[in-house]
């Protein structure tokens, strides 16, 4: 294969209009000796000339309106096939819902990043099929570190609404004694990040699919505000799009995170949609973070009704359109961290 078919936005382009073109598996051999894997339409295995220890998922799109990421993700695929980025590490890129892109929505039937970690048994929507798809390429990813290579995962996403703190990342459930590592709390501020969200519970995001089932460190990184492809201020993620370059060519990007100057919260309520006339008690326009007062009414439905339970609780992802029985709006409180994994 010619590698015009993955350069100048090639390869984001006809996976998302002429998927058939990439209905085979192929292979590209760069000049520097990069190796391109096309896997599937909009899934893409870049392994370097020499191993240096990381196996990295890059995703983005699983929300087909979240374009940033989407751009950064095929310029950095562009710049990789040009050699202006000559990778150390091996990468799977992923463009998660290619028909949610062409129709500018977050999905077409159904949340892909609620179902992970098997949520898409049961159906035949072209999310399910999507997830099933992505969870066997990531499995079959992973089980190439038999070294004990470092294992990352970054999904990464713009939100649905203005945000108080404006780049913030959610960090999967560790339930199996892991601690959150300080590394990637500097990699991640190097990306424009100072808010942390550690989640509570397991979850069904991509993310938290590759912390549980192979031990990654998975992040969900939310970049800004949802916009559509060509209006995204482009200088907004400079740093995101430098760090994680440098994640990628260089053998140990490391930089280290002051933390005591990143924002840490905890999930302190997650509160699902039970029935149809479910509401929120705040303004539609009310940013992320917003935080209330201790008995201040947030949510309610036909019996029952959700409150903050504690002064300086803070509202994150609020959406009360969302399917019966999915979250609709998470709860937050500031947390510290005292021990942290190198």
């Amino acid at each position: 294969m010619d590698s015009s078919f993955l350069a100048n936005g090639q390869f984001l382009h006809l996976s998302r209009f002429q998927p058939e073109t990439f209905a085979n598996q192929a292979s590209l051999t760069l000049p520097n000796h990069t190796t391109i894997d096309i896997l599937a339409p909009g899934i893409v295995e870049v392994t370097p000339a020499s191993q240096a220890g990381k196996f990295i998922v890059l995703s983005c799109g699983v929300h087909g309106n979240e374009t940033a990421p989407i751009e950064i993700c095929s310029d950095m695929l562009d710049a990789i096939v040009e050699g202006t980025i000559i990778v150390q590490h091996k990468i799977l890129m992923i463009f998660g819902n290619l028909p949610a892109m062409n129709a500018g929505e977050r999905f077409i039937e159904e949340n892909m990043n609620r179902l992970f970690s098997g949520a898409h048994q049961n159906g035949s929507s072209p999310e399910r099929q999507r997830a099933k798809l992505l969870e066997d390429t990531v499995a079959q990813f992973f089980a190439k570190a038999v070294g004990g290579e470092e294992r990352l995962h970054y999904d990464l996403h713009t939100a649905i609404r203005d945000s108080k703190n404006d780049k913030f990342v959610v960090m999967p459930y560790l339930g199996d004694g892991r601690l959150p590592s300080a590394k990637q709390f500097g990699f991640l501020a190097a990306c424009g990040v100072d808010t942390f969200l550690l989640s509570s519970a397991p979850t069904t995001t991509f993310s938290y699919f590759s912390s549980a089932q192979f031990k990654a460190r998975g992040f969900t990184v939310e970049l800004g505000k949802v916009r559509p492809f060509g209006e995204n201020d482009m200088r907004s993620f400079a740093a995101a799009r430098a760090s994680l370059t440098a994640l990628v060519s260089e053998t140990d990007y490391a930089p280290a995170a002051t933390m005591s100057e990143l924002l840490v919260y905890k999930v302190n309520q997650v509160i699902n949609r039970q029935h149809k006339d479910f509401a929120l008690h705040f303004s539609d326009d009310a940013p992320n973070f917003t935080d209330f007062k201790q008995g201040t009414l947030l949510a309610s439905e036909p019996g029952a009704e959700y409150v903050a339970q504690q002064d300086g609780e803070a509202i994150v992802f609020p959406n009360a359109k969302v399917a019966l029985g999915q979250r609709a709006l998470l709860t937050v409180v500031p947390t510290t961290l005292e021990t942290l994994d190198v």
